[in-house]
């Protein structure tokens, strides 16, 4: 689905208007086989996304959201294995890379922001040494001067002195250590950015300055942003679309505004219901059962087990992904009827 909006937060202007997408992904697979069996952590994932929107990337803590960001950049380990599908940047189908053409596309074409900086940075490197490496292992006969001036415009971009670039990583708080990852990922101006909870070891000030970072860095360079993230409150404020992701698949794809005031699948429903709010201060209320594991996964809908609108056909009959009016995507046999066309 594409969907560009005019501006990018809950309370805001969302109506869709038609964009090329940058981004294509078409039925990943993913695999991973160990000892107990054979897991299948993406299942057929499909979407688009156009330069410059950000979408969020939701649900529960294996439903394969940073799967699929490993898998785009193809970094996935044995035992796990891309098995079939495609990821087009641009004009590019990065699964038909060779491993040269593939490391030489990360960074300058599509770009991956870690979960935790404190462990993705090098401690006994200074953070301009790393930046330059980063740039010479994909450009080639750029001049020093050259390679300093892209760091501290980098570094700029996201709210850092270049002096920075003289420092150590243990010098640096979370929210600096954070953007100096943020700033390495933009260094050669990718048309993707995936950018895997960027905020989750940091307070809630800190949070905010991060996401501005990104939001600023977005303008400037035109990139498609992937924001992989528990905090739906973040998504709101701050995100174009939210796809929520269950069991190895996409669930839903919605601009915020309809996830948030009209979500369609269950699971969608019952993630957004979860929410805190004025009116019911001091309940809890969950979503009953648990997530099923990969490698025993319910047959027919995966979350048949957990919702309340279960059928006998979602218990035998995996559902189609459902286009719906206005492009909203839902993988759900309730909407079968409304759909505009199935997938």
């Amino acid at each position: 689905m594409t969907l560009a909006t005019t501006e990018s937060a809950a309370g805001r202007d969302v109506r869709p208007a038609k964009a090329e997408p940058v981004l294509r992904v078409d039925d990943l697979v993913v695999t991973y086989y160990t000892d107990l069996g054979r897991a299948r952590a993406l299942d057929n994932v499909s979407f688009t996304l156009a330069a410059g929107q950000k979408m969020g990337m939701v649900g529960e803590s294996g439903s394969g959201k940073s799967t699929l960001a490993l898998a785009m950049m193809r970094m996935i380990k044995p035992p796990g294995r891309i098995e079939g599908g495609h990821v087009w940047v641009g004009g590019t189908d990065l699964q038909s890379l060779n491993d040269e053409g593939m490391r030489k596309a990360r960074l300058s074409k599509i770009a991956y922001i870690p979960q935790g900086a404190m462990n993705s940075l090098n401690p006994v490197m200074r953070i301009g040494a790393q930046m330059v490496d980063a740039i010479k292992s994909h450009v080639r006969g750029e001049s020093r001067s050259s390679i300093e001036d892209r760091c501290a415009h980098a570094l700029r971009s996201v709210d850092l002195d270049p002096s920075v670039a003289r420092m150590y990583p243990h010098e640096l708080s979370g929210g600096m250590k954070q953007r100096v990852c943020i700033a390495i990922g933009i260094l050669l101006r990718p048309e993707v950015i995936i950018a895997d909870e960027p905020t989750s070891a940091l307070d809630v000030v800190t949070q905010r300055q991060v996401m501005e970072t990104i939001d600023k860095v977005q303008d400037d360079i035109g990139a498609a942003v992937i924001l992989i993230g528990h905090d739906m409150g973040l998504m709101a404020q701050t995100m174009d679309q939210v796809a929520v992701m269950y069991a190895g698949r996409l669930v839903e794809v919605a601009t915020v505004r309809d996830m948030f005031t009209d979500p369609k699948h269950p699971y969608s429903q019952a993630l957004i219901s979860s929410l805190p709010t004025l009116d019911n201060r001091g309940e809890f209320k969950g979503i009953p059962g648990l997530a099923p594991s990969l490698l025993r996964l319910p047959s027919g809908c995966a979350f048949h087990p957990r919702c309340p609108f279960a059928s006998e056909r979602s218990r035998t009959e995996k559902p189609k992904v459902h286009t719906l009016p206005g492009g909203r995507l839902v993988a759900c046999h309730l909407y079968e009827g409304e759909a505009v066309t199935n997938g």
